[in-house]
């Protein structure tokens, strides 16, 4: 057992909790009665140097954590819960942040980061800024402390060992020094690229968010009311670009990883990202307001610490175990819900309390707003954006309210939505019409002067395209058979407006010869977006329909049993369109480009080592000889299937992959995905025979053969051609003295031919056989004696059931609008970050000024030149 590295570990992390504590007294010291810019001088440097040595003790306490995962010390709970002998370093990485006190670690460092940039590039608002900060970090570090105090347990250490976390297991009393020889491993559906980059991505998104928080808290604090706008605004659009990147991750992970078909389920662990991201982008745009026009001070104050506040409780929902009913993904309790109530409270009622402090004091316009005004729109926008926030926030926080109400002694029958997804999705659709609308509007009115005869003329043209395209959309969704609801029209038209209000924007401003509009950009990517969600959702179409009048199974639920299509290995059969022909099992093996046919391997007692039965080579180069010791990944099982299309002859494969896992609830299917320019091929696996447990093969039927011989099988027949010593055969392990002979027999099936060499083996007196089968048609044969006096042999056949897969597919049709409305939302974030950041926000007056680069669909026109 190695201890000096959990020890380390757990005295960076009290380390970091102490330098914590010392930076944001320091710091709050520092700035206490000065005014901004003013601070002490060695307060500040004791709250640098407190800081400085907080992020070096977080490096420690990274290092140390993933040193146990990596080095495999399962004396350790967190490396043996996550991680396994066989996992590859990326997913080793990914093991890093699946637990929650490694995902709290993520998210400290990021502040750590964040910290240090605040000490470089806004050293004016250093001291009150960073007293936030560590405040913060104080708090987030407190939920990895791992310390009782006084009975009270304070965190959940990652540094815990295993005996201390599984007391109750006899193995300590025989050894207390015992540790296990491998771990649980990595959750099959966790084991994907994603992992790796997803959660960095979100994690660094949350802890953006504290950013204009804290220059909001300063603010209120020093009295600098107006002067945190400037520097806020770079920080909020960088945060609402990566946020948004984050949760769209999130949505394609789903996509490509999950078997039910999309990309968003309204599961609650998603809506806690969803809902503060959608007060974000509200919050820009009040803040823009500001900074352009003078209004909305009250409201991005608001909107800034709302944010915040709904990070904090989007933590609280999905680690409290508060959802343990209610979502399939939400972290397990670990007895914090306590704490995390504390330390949501606390900034809640600090910020609360200092905005109502100030409120009055909070600049206001003293302007009138009417329909030619754009800050109005802005307000119209940021309304919206609420309401749909409020919308999710309130069904989400149902199991919230049921368990705040048991506390209180009051029981209550409060339940979700039976169907949620149609639930959300009826108020969200309409704030998508809005969004897409008011992003439009917003964009012309913002670049030039706005009367009832030029906004007249600048809408016609968008408007009439938009009403033409849709009446277009409409008639062919009924040439093709198809319906559509009146509210998918109002979408549709929204969604085509918005995308032609943008563009004309940007093709205006480029004939002008102004620089590019990251808010146009922005806007335009979310009603791509809108049009993708609503034509892959609205109309994705089952293409597996069950047309053989066939029941596959009295246990089959009724979808499964009419939306899939049956293929047996080997055989074709026809599906929308297309030909489909299953061709067998694969396995991964590091370092081979693609997948290993299962055949080619011959399993050994390791499960994750196997040998070559047949070179193994791809593109005419040889990775593994016959009789190799190969490396597999045995979790997942890959199943090939062969697409034909019936008119074009086009051929393409798909390897959807299935994995047996009866903890996880049996099948775990993840689909594969053919890409056109206009849909999507998406395939996952309903029902295999299960890969883990023994095939129940019927009793062996012996014959004895000459060479030449024919034996029938069943429904096929074989021809017995010829024995050979067996030289390299897999798995014997052949010595000197040992006998080996390998039967070459053919089989004829209904289609093709297959070759069976079952091997007999004579080893110290004492005889055995190594069986070979022919998986297609379920036939296995044994070499069970040889009679050489006589030139006899005999043979052994046993029969099982045939391979196959039960499949299901489905058609997406241009689901590449969102994903390419997802690429320009991001670009317009980062078009407006580079306008905006640096140099900070243009003057009033400059007439290249730009919108607010965000979601929502509003912007601020500058006042105009003249």
């Amino acid at each position: 057992m190695n201890l000096l590295v959990g020890q380390i570990g757990h005295l960076s992390v009290i380390l970091a909790f102490a330098a914590a504590l010392v930076a944001a007294y320091s710091y709050f010291q520092a700035s206490r009665g000065r005014a901004l810019g003013e601070e002490d001088a060695s307060w500040l440097r004791l709250g640098r140097g407190a800081f400085f040595v907080h992020g070096a003790a977080i490096v420690s306490v990274i290092v140390c954590l993933f040193n146990i995962i990596h080095a495999h010390r399962y004396e350790y709970y967190y490396a043996w819960s996550h991680s396994s002998n066989h996992l590859p370093v990326q997913y080793m990485i990914s093991c890093f942040w699946e637990g929650q006190e490694g995902s709290f670690l993520l998210w400290i460092f990021w502040q750590v980061v964040l910290g240090f940039c605040i000490m470089k590039f806004n050293r004016k608002w250093e001291a009150p800024v960073m007293a936030v900060f560590s405040g913060v970090q104080l708090f987030l570090v407190s939920m990895i402390i791992g310390v009782v105090i006084g009975g009270v347990r304070i965190g959940s250490s990652p540094f815990i060992l295993l005996r201390e976390f599984l007391t109750d297991l006899p193995v300590w009393k025989m050894n207390p020094n015992f540790v296990p020889k491998d771990g649980t491993g990595l959750n099959a559906l966790l084991q994907n690229y994603w992992m790796v980059i997803h959660p960095p991505t979100l994690f660094l998104g949350f802890a953006l968010t504290l950013v204009p928080f804290a220059f909001a808290i300063a603010a209120l604090w020093k009295k600098e009311l107006t002067a945190w706008v400037k520097p806020a605004l770079p920080w909020t659009l960088i945060g609402g670009g990566v946020l948004g990147v984050g949760v769209v991750m999130g949505a394609y992970w789903a996509y490509e990883t999950l078997n039910f078909g999309g990309y968003w389920n309204w599961d609650p662990v998603e809506n806690a990202v969803y809902i503060p991201w959608l007060v974000l982008v509200a919050s820009l745009h009040g803040l823009v307001l500001w900074q352009k026009r003078r209004t909305g001070l009250r409201t991005a104050f608001a909107l800034v610490i709302a944010t915040f506040v709904l990070i904090l409780y989007a933590t609280f929902l999905t680690r409290s175990g508060v959802l343990g009913n209610a979502s399939v993904h939400s972290f397990t309790d670990l007895g914090l819900s306590g704490q995390l109530f504390i330390y949501l409270a606390a900034f809640t009622v600090l910020a609360v309390a200092l905005l109502v402090w100030r409120w009055k004091e909070i600049p206001i316009s003293a302007k009138e707003l009417n329909a030619y005004n754009p800050e109005l729109w802005v307000f119209v926008g940021a309304t919206v954006l609420c309401l749909g926030a409020f919308q999710v926030l309130f069904t989400t926080s149902i199991p919230v309210y049921n368990s705040f109400m048991g506390l209180l002694g009051i029981k209550t029958n409060v339940a979700l939505p039976a169907d949620q997804i149609a639930h959300y999705s009826k108020l969200q659709l309409w704030m998508g019409v809005g969004v897409a609308l008011l992003s439009g509007i917003a964009q012309i009115m913002w670049w030039q002067r706005n009367t009832k005869e030029t906004l007249i003329n600048s809408l016609t043209a968008p408007t009439l395209l938009a009403l033409l395209g849709t009446a277009l959309v409409v008639l062919l969704v009924r040439y093709n058979g198809l319906t559509i609801s009146p509210a998918y029209v109002v979408l549709t038209l929204a969604g085509l407006f918005g995308v032609l209000a943008n563009f004309g924007t940007i093709f205006t401003l480029l004939r002008r010869g102004v620089r590019l509009s990251g808010g146009a950009v922005a806007h335009l990517g979310i009603a791509l977006m809108l049009l993708g969600v609503l034509a892959s959702s609205g109309y994705s179409s089952i293409i597996s329909r069950n047309v053989s009048g066939l029941l596959y199974s009295r246990e089959f639920t009724e979808d499964l049993n009419r939306d899939n299509v049956l293929l047996w290995r080997n055989e074709t059969a026809p599906m929308h369109g297309y030909q489909l022909t299953y061709t067998g099992q694969y396995f991964e093996v590091p370092g081979v480009p693609g997948y290993v046919d299962k055949q080619f391997l011959y399993r050994t007692d390791d499960d994750y080592k196997a040998v070559a039965r047949a070179p193994i080579t791809v593109d005419s180069k040889v990775y593994y000889k016959t009789g190799d010791t190969v490396n597999i990944l045995p979790e997942n099982t890959y199943y090939r299937i062969n697409y034909k299309d019936q008119k074009s002859g086009e051929q393409f494969t798909l390897y959807p992959r299935a994995q047996v896992n009866e903890e996880m609830g049996g099948l775990l299917a993840s689909p594969a995905i053919k890409k056109f320019w206009g849909h999507d091929i998406y395939t996952h696996i309903s029902s295999v025979l299960d890969p883990r447990k023994e095939k129940p093969w019927s009793e062996a039927k012996q014959s004895v053969l000459s060479v030449g011989d024919t034996i029938f099988l069943n429904d096929y027949f074989a021809v017995f051609r010829a024995v050979e010593a067996a030289h390299e055969t897999a798995g014997l392990n052949l010595q000197k003295g040992d006998l080996a002979l390998q039967a070459d027999m053919i089989v004829y099936g209904e289609k093709r031919q297959y070759h069976v060499h079952p091997v007999f083996v004579v080893r110290n007196r004492m005889v055995g056989s190594l069986p070979d089968e022919a998986e297609d048609l379920g036939v296995r044969i044994t070499f069970d004696a040889v009679d050489p006096a006589k030139g006899k042999f005999t043979f052994g056949v046993s029969t099982t059931q045939k391979d196959y897969v039960i499949l299901k597919a489905m058609e997406k049709p241009f689901i590449n609008l969102l994903w390419s409305g997802t690429l320009l939302m991001a670009l317009g974030f980062g078009l407006s970050v580079r306008q905006r950041g640096g140099k900070g926000v243009l003057a009033d007056t400059s007439a290249e000024a730009e919108a607010p680069a965000e979601a929502s669909g509003q912007a601020v026109r500058p006042q105009p030149v003249g």
